[in-house]
């Protein structure tokens, strides 16, 4: 979910040729949530196969990944690890968000109103252990290098980010930027022609890139003030002050310069704002991570998609035969991010 401060950030639309030659790391829960919430039958029903087995991040990380190869892109994927206890109470408030949408989902397909069915459906996206293991495993059947963070796969990326070994984060959310990240690309994953929820209509939704310090240059304040304004908002640690949105958090900080200088000084207890501050500016890390893109083994992929999941061999075999040409003419523009 994230925090909410896109009101106050300067978005730049790229296309994906730009990213060509970076190496970028991708917020892996956030990217099959999206796979997984969207790849899905007309009323919303999950993709699977004829055992009931979930498919859709499967699809999701087959074809996506090709096509980031293929454009020069070298993806490191990073899981979460432990949630901070900070979090509880935003996990708790998600668990009961799908339970009502579980609830309205099945009135929605009661009344045949697929539509809203498949919105309902959406709301209800639950990724389980089964599925992270199996978007491990594929990974890993492609060639493409992951890790589990410690704790918030968007604090270990971002730490990666600002030693220099990837170029930007891919995520949906902004935290990224509170980490440190200095670059973050939103839509990486879904970009294209969409279906807006619940409504009969599409909209293009297109790559986005934004840069931390040219935005806190153009605002005019700190990264330590950018986490104070998220705090303002809420984040996923801490909820915030009724009322106050990015754009009054930014006016506090030009203002008064701090939460405790601020009139909101008496809104966050001491110790929550210190807390909350200390995870996003001291978040932790692994210092001891491979970066190593290997040539992708057909053999072990076919048997796990088509034997284990009954994708067509077809299907497979040109996403090998996408990544083994990619493999080829990739090279030359990746050289100089080895």
């Amino acid at each position: 979910m994230g925090v909410d401060i896109s009101g106050i950030l300067e978005k730049r639309q790229i296309e994906l040729g730009d990213l060509q030659g970076t190496r970028v790391a991708v917020d892996a829960y956030n990217t099959i949530y999206q796979f997984v919430s969207a790849i899905r039958q007309p009323d919303g029903t999950p993709l699977s196969d004829s055992n009931g087995m979930p498919t859709s991040h499967l699809i999701g990380l087959l074809h996506r990944n090709v096509r980031l190869i293929s454009a020069g892109i070298r993806p490191f994927y990073v899981f979460d690890g432990f949630p901070s206890e900070l979090k509880a109470a935003t996990l708790e408030k998600r668990k009961q968000i799908k339970i009502r949408a579980d609830e309205k989902y099945r009135e929605a397909v009661e009344k045949k109103d697929m539509a809203k069915a498949y919105s309902y459906a959406m709301q209800t996206t639950r990724l389980t252990e089964d599925m992270i293991e199996e978007s491990m495993r594929i990974l890993d059947l492609m060639g493409i290098p992951y890790m589990t963070a410690p704790a918030d796969g968007e604090a270990q990326a971002s730490q990666m980010a600002l030693k220099g070994d990837v170029w930007a984060i891919a995520s949906q959310d902004f935290d990224s930027l509170l980490y440190g990240a200095p670059r973050l690309v939103r839509n990486l994953n879904m970009s294209g022609r969409r279906k807006m929820p619940g409504r009969r209509e599409f909209r293009e939704v297109h790559i986005e890139m934004i840069e931390l310090e040219p935005n806190l240059r153009r605002l005019g304040i700190s990264r330590e003030q950018l986490v104070d304004i998220a705090i303002l908002v809420g984040t996923d640690f801490n909820e915030g002050v009724r009322g106050v949105g990015a754009k009054k958090g930014l006016a506090a900080m030009l203002k008064d310069g701090s939460i405790e200088s601020s009139q909101y000084a008496e809104s966050i207890p001491a110790e929550l704002l210190s807390r909350v501050r200390e995870t996003f500016l001291h978040p932790s890390f692994i210092q001891d991570y491979g970066l190593e893109w290997r040539q992708p083994d057909g053999e072990g992929l076919t048997e796990f998609l088509c034997h284990e999941h009954e994708f067509s061999r077809e299907s497979v075999e040109e996403a090998l035969a996408g990544l083994k040409l990619a493999d080829v003419t990739r090279q030359q523009s990746l050289d100089r991010w080895s």
